[in-house]
C-alpha cells in the first residue's frame, strides 16, 4: 500500500514535470488517460463500417480483387486534429499509436462479429531500404494492436515488398496502381493456405497498395482475405 503510494507521487510529480500530452489534441492528459484525451477518443471521426456490411471501403475494391470484409477505424482528413494520430505513428516514431489503435479498434470489430473466423493478421510490409529508412513498421504496430486482443498470431515475415517504390502520398490512383503492382509476393504460400487473412494497413486512400498485397496472398491456395485500415482517407 505504502509502495503504491509513493509510486503514484512520483508519477504524479514526473508528470508535472514532463506532461504526457494526447497524440491528436496536444493537450496534457489525466492520470486515468492513455494516448488520448477523453474528449479525442469520444470525438474521434468513427466510421462505423465494421457494423456495414457492403460499406464504402468494401466498394473500394469490388471488380479489383476478392474481399471478405473491409473497414477502416475512423476518417482521415488534412489539417484535422485526428491528422496527428498518423503522424505520430508514421512519421514521429510514436510506436505506441499503432498498438493503443489496435487494440481499441479491435474491441469495436469483435463486437461486428464479421472478423471473428480471421486466422492471422498481416501489416503491409515496407521495402527492406524504406524499413532501414524509417527504422519501424507503423502498420506492424497496429497488427500487433489488433492480434493482442484478437488472440491472433501477427504475421509480419511472409508477406513481402520486392520492389523499391516511390511514396504514393502525390500519385493519383493510375499512378498508384502501376506503382505497386507485382511489388507484393509471398515467401511462403502454404502458411497461408486454407487461412482467412486480416490484412492491415494504416490510411487507405485508393486501395491500390491493398488491392497488391491481397493479389499476393490470393495465390495461396483457399486463402481468404479481409481489410482493416486505421484511418480512411478523405479529400485527398
Amino acid at each position: 500500500m505504502i509502495h503504491n503510494k509513493k509510486q503514484s507521487f512520483f508519477e504524479s510529480f514526473f508528470s508535472l514535470l514532463a506532461p504526457v500530452t494526447c497524440v491528436a489534441c496536444g493537450n496534457n492528459l489525466l492520470k486515468h488517460e492513455k494516448m488520448f484525451c477523453t474528449s479525442c477518443l469520444y470525438n474521434l471521426p468513427r466510421t462505423n463500417f465494421h457494423q456495414t456490411k457492403e460499406n464504402a471501403v468494401q466498394q473500394i475494391f469490388w471488380g479489383r480483387v476478392q474481399i471478405e470484409e473491409a473497414s477502416s477505424y475512423f476518417f482521415f482528413q488534412k489539417k484535422s486534429v485526428f491528422q496527428n494520430i498518423i503522424h505520430q505513428l508514421k512519421y514521429h516514431g510514436n510506436r505506441d499509436v499503432g498498438l493503443i489503435v489496435g487494440q481499441l479498434y479491435a474491441k469495436e470489430l469483435k463486437e461486428a462479429h464479421y472478423f471473428l473466423d480471421v486466422d492471422y493478421v498481416v501489416p503491409v510490409p515496407l521495402h527492406p531500404k524504406r524499413l532501414h529508412e524509417r527504422g519501424y513498421n507503423q502498420s506492424e504496430y497496429f497488427a500487433k494492436g489488433l492480434a493482442e486482443i484478437f488472440k491472433l498470431p501477427s504475421i509480419s515475415d511472409n508477406l513481402q515488398r520486392n520492389i523499391y517504390t516511390q511514396t504514393q502520398t502525390q500519385k493519383n490512383k493510375e499512378s498508384r496502381w502501376e506503382n505497386v503492382k507485382n511489388a507484393f509476393t509471398l515467401k511462403n504460400t502454404e502458411q497461408f493456405a486454407n487461412k482467412h487473412i486480416l490484412l492491415v494497413d494504416d490510411v487507405l486512400t485508393t486501395g491500390a497498395t491493398l488491392e497488391a498485397c491481397a493479389t499476393a496472398i490470393l495465390l495461396a491456395e483457399n486463402a481468404k482475405v479481409s481489410i482493416a485500415t486505421i484511418a480512411l482517407a478523405q479529400g485527398i
